[in-house]
């Protein structure tokens, strides 16, 4: 498990510079000049800028700059914001909880959703079950994020008023960041009501972020399980009269599970590095959110190690995913 572990690893060197390379120059391309959104409103003379940018470093060669963030960042230091001034690493370590908050729930719905409406689409094939799952798992994968957001805005906060619009907490509760997972602190926090707004907060955001990949779970899972379903094994382990739930559960999801296991490493990769949308529509201070403000603000570091990050813990859940392949069929580990 040590090599297989360690030759993972090794393919990430030429990966995370890949990824380095692209979050240095692709904010480059994006028009304008960060030193004038730094200075709002203010009216720069010449020298002021070109002070200012000297001080940034914005003189040097690309190629200087480039090498020097590379630096930077292997030494663990992601820089420092151009407009709060304040080091980067600062900033994602107080965001980052909100999006590992609402990834996980998302996450949570995701799997719970899609394994149960899979495993029931696959029990039900060719019936109107199947048909409505995989109708509604083929729509719930089509759907722009910003459209299906927009619409359960409208739907369940506008006309029924029964969640909230935008944030992670009412505004009538003070809430120490005693951990960063709101829901958490909420509970700590002793307050009565807290964490029931916490939660609603919560649940709109998390249902938007996890459909596409219930779908994509519902979808596996039925394709997976449907290949298991009628094998020798499931059929010896329906005449030693075992129940149809246990047969279904324990013989045919634990068999049906590596590729769905995949599916789910991806997917939760994908959450945790792309809930920019949904961020910006529900205006969840996450990570998400921070990137797009920072592209409008052409703040290059945090641009950067937004990226980074996000790239980095896409890896790391897929890296996660190969170990548990190695764990759950050790023939895995030789390839």
């Amino acid at each position: 498990m040590l090599a297989f572990l360690l030759r993972k690893l090794a393919l990430l060197v030429p990966t995370v510079i890949g990824i380095t390379l692209v979050a240095f120059f692709l904010i480059r391309l994006v028009p304008g000049d960060p030193i004038e959104v730094m200075a709002g409103e203010r009216n720069l003379d010449a020298a002021a800028h070109a002070r200012l940018v000297q001080q940034l470093g914005l003189d040097r060669p690309l190629a200087v700059q480039y090498g020097q963030y590379l630096r930077q960042t292997l030494s663990g230091n992601l820089g420092t914001s151009i407009v709060s001034r304040e080091p980067v690493s600062r900033e994602f370590a107080l965001l980052f909880p909100a999006t590992v908050e609402l990834a996980l729930a998302a996450l949570a719905l995701a799997v719970t959703g899609g394994i149960t409406l899979g495993a029931a689409a696959a029990v039900h094939r060719g019936r109107l079950v199947d048909q409505a799952v995989m109708g509604a798992a083929t729509l719930g994968h089509s759907v722009p994020v910003f459209w299906w957001g927009l619409v359960l805005i409208m739907v369940f906060s506008v006309d029924l008023g029964l969640t909230p619009v935008s944030g992670r907490i009412a505004i009538e509760y003070d809430i120490e960041p005693a951990t960063g997972f709101m829901l958490i602190d909420s509970l700590l926090s002793g307050e009565a009501g807290a964490f029931a707004s916490a939660l609603l907060h919560l649940l709109l955001p998390a249902l938007v972020l996890g459909t596409v990949p219930m779908a994509v779970i519902a979808r596996m899972t039925r394709s997976s399980l449907l290949e298991v379903l009628y094998e020798d094994f499931m059929r010896a382990a329906r005449a030693r009269g075992l129940s149809p739930a246990r047969v279904l559960i324990v013989h045919g999801l634990r068999n049906a599970l590596i590729p769905v296991l995949t599916v789910v490493g991806l997917q939760t990769g994908a959450l945790l590095a792309g809930a920019v949308l949904t961020e910006t529509i529900f205006s969840w201070p996450g990570i998400g959110k921070w990137l797009v403000d920072s592209i409008a603000r052409r703040d290059y570091p945090v641009v950067q190690a937004a990226i980074l990050i996000s790239a980095l813990t896409f890896i790391a859940a897929n890296l996660v995913v190969d170990l548990l392949y190695g764990v759950a069929d050790p023939r895995m580990r030789h390839r």
